[in-house]
């Protein structure tokens, strides 16, 4: 028996039915009836959905299926589009966040109502704080079953509305094309973030026109005349000027040019805590991360500076270390971000430039100002501290337990000039912000909010797209174990990074915090682990488990050799001592 909700085509349930005039109403006696045009065949709201989707340039997306958004997944099913099935909903969401950081557009997160939309609010929230652009489409209970509690009904728009962009609800299936165009622009304008999309199930199966909404285009802002004269005003003033760089609003072109003028006037760069690689790591101008747990001369180099330029981000709670630095409001800080709302910033700002990256360095290039020799000196000087803070320790292995020291200094050798690394959060991924080579720009991908859990599903996502790239991912012991299953999703999918798990049986950071204001009364933060080389090889990649610093070098090149020759992915699982940080 079909219901009325699977009859096709179906009127919508806010709509009364068209009338249908009997035939031959409206004609003339003895007149021949007019020639009709054909009418377009009819899709289901679902699959004009996927349409728009390959429309704008998705090439994939991170799903756990539910029978909410049925339609969907079988429009998926005959698509362009690359379905990723997940194994949680929370390592979906990461996964797409973590591709939406890597391009020019959103990542796609598909996951049911209720307890499956519930999951994925951690990576809608990693995408809120790091200003990444993402879509999560959210099965919903059919329409007509609306605030009746329905099996899993929830209220989307007040579960979300605080945390994304934008929270839309498609309730009449004829808008379904101008929904995905009007998500895709909320999640990139601006400053870009997570957009949320709730599919009644009944909806998205009417029979609609196939016909597409066109993308809307995203303003880039710019520099105007008075903004570029400020600027080369403030710059000629300057004896100590320093450029910060962040966010995830940049493509290569736009970093290379900016490094390129950096390196012209020999004026430093630092990076915001955990977006190393827009200013290469090997670039003169480079000198350093700024952010929880740097090293002391950038954290000096925010006071000293008589001139900050922020460009992609703010100077917020991470990088003035919880509003303390750089708030003297006769301090000069000129932020370049295309959010008119200044959201996050601390501190003076002498001028806004409303403008993305690109447009930003686009209009860079008009500036040219000689060089000061206080300039080549102020730089110089902070690249020799960064060098020597990045300078890799001993390759050869020491007596006694496995050292993460041991393995970066002879993984980075190994590594070849396009390697890009992710992680979460942790005291392990301290080790990536001192050595990691970040070459070019998305050659760091993490949460800058913190967020436990993302190091597996953001490798994943970063191999995926960029599967002739070398992926490498620190864990730590206690975060690998929140999304680790996801290692059968990249099993699944041909993904291949490199996993390294740093073992030391304890939630660092949080014993760290612990121990600085409750000294000598350690509560709530050890661990006891399995051997997660057996688990890696059980799910079907290379594991290893190391014990002894002395076999760090063969571990490691055994996991390389396993990822190039039999293109798995590779763990390494290395048990530490508890207490040893990075710096």
């Amino acid at each position: 028996m079909t219901t009325e909700t699977e009859a096709t085509p179906a009127a919508s349930p806010t709509q009364p039915a068209a009338v249908v005039p009997p035939a031959g109403a409206g004609r003339q006696p003895g007149r021949p009836p007019a020639p009709q045009a054909t009418p377009p065949a009819l899709k289901s709201a679902g699959h004009v959905i996927v349409d728009s989707l390959v429309a704008h340039g998705v090439d994939r997306t991170f799903v756990v299926p539910g029978e909410s958004f049925l339609d969907v997944l079988d429009g998926l099913h005959s698509s362009s589009i690359e379905t990723i099935v997940c194994r949680h909903e929370g390592g979906a969401a990461y996964m797409a966040e973590a591709d939406g950081k890597m391009n020019q557009r959103p990542g796609i997160a598909m996951v049911a109502r209720g307890p499956g939309a519930a999951n994925a609010h951690v990576g809608l929230h990693t995408a809120w704080q790091d200003s990444t652009p993402m879509l999560l489409f959210v099965g919903l209970i059919p329409f007509a079953h609306r605030d009746r509690e329905a099996f899993q009904e929830f209220d989307i728009k007040a579960w979300f509305d605080t945390g994304a962009k934008r929270v839309m609800v498609l309730d009449h299936a004829e808008r379904a094309s101008e929904i995905v165009a009007e998500a895709m622009f909320a999640a990139m304008s601006g400053r870009p973030g997570p957009v949320v999309v709730g599919l009644p199930e009944d909806i998205i199966r009417q029979q609609i026109d196939p016909a597409l909404h066109p993308a809307i285009p995203v303003a880039a802002g710019g520099m105007s005349r008075t903004d570029a004269a400020a600027l080369e005003a403030a710059l000629a003033a300057s004896s100590k000027p320093l450029f910060v760089t962040g966010g995830n609003d940049w493509t290569q072109e736009a970093a290379d040019q900016l490094t390129g003028w950096l390196e012209r006037h020999h004026i430093p760069a630092a990076a915001e805590w955990r977006t190393q690689g827009t200013v290469s790591f090997d670039s003169p101008s480079y000198v350093g991360p700024i952010g929880y747990g740097r090293p002391r001369p950038t954290y000096d180099l925010l006071e000293e500076t008589d001139l900050l330029v922020f460009v992609g981000t703010v100077p917020g709670d991470v990088i003035t270390d919880g509003f303390v630095c750089r708030q003297d409001w006769t301090k000069e800080n000129f932020l370049v971000t295309i959010d008119p709302s200044l959201r996050g910033r601390s501190g003076p700002v002498s001028r806004q430039i409303l403008a993305k990256p690109d447009a930003f360095v686009r209009d860079l290039a008009g500036i040219s100002l000689p060089a000061k020799e206080e300039w080549k000196a102020w730089t110089a000087r902070m690249r020799t501290e960064q060098q020597r803070f990045a300078a890799l320790p001993p390759a050869a292995p020491a007596p006694g337990r496995a050292r993460m020291d041991t393995l970066m200094a002879n993984l980075v050798p190994r590594l070849p000039e396009d390697a890009m690394v992710t992680f979460g959060a942790g005291e392990h991924t301290n080790w990536a912000h001192r050595y990691f080579p970040t070459r070019r720009y998305a050659s760091m991908i993490s949460a800058r909010n913190g967020s436990m859990g993302y190091s597996v599903p953001s490798a994943i996502a970063a191999s995926l797209a960029e599967p002739g790239r070398r992926v490498v991912t620190i864990a730590g012991d206690g975060e690998f174990l929140m999304n680790g299953q996801e290692l059968a999703t990249a099993a699944q999918y041909g993904a291949a990074p490199l996993v390294v798990v740093m073992d030391n049986q304890e939630y660092g950071t949080i014993r760290t915090h612990h121990e600085r204001h409750y000294p000598e009364r350690v509560s709530g933060t050890q661990l006891k682990n399995p051997d997660f080389g057996l688990m890696a090889r059980a799910f079907g990649g290379f594991g290893i488990t190391v014990t002894e610093d002395r076999d760090v070098p063969a571990a490691l090149d055994a996991a390389l050799a396993a990822i190039d020759r039999d293109g798995v992915f590779a763990l390494v699982h290395l048990v530490v001592e508890q207490r040893v940080k990075a710096y």
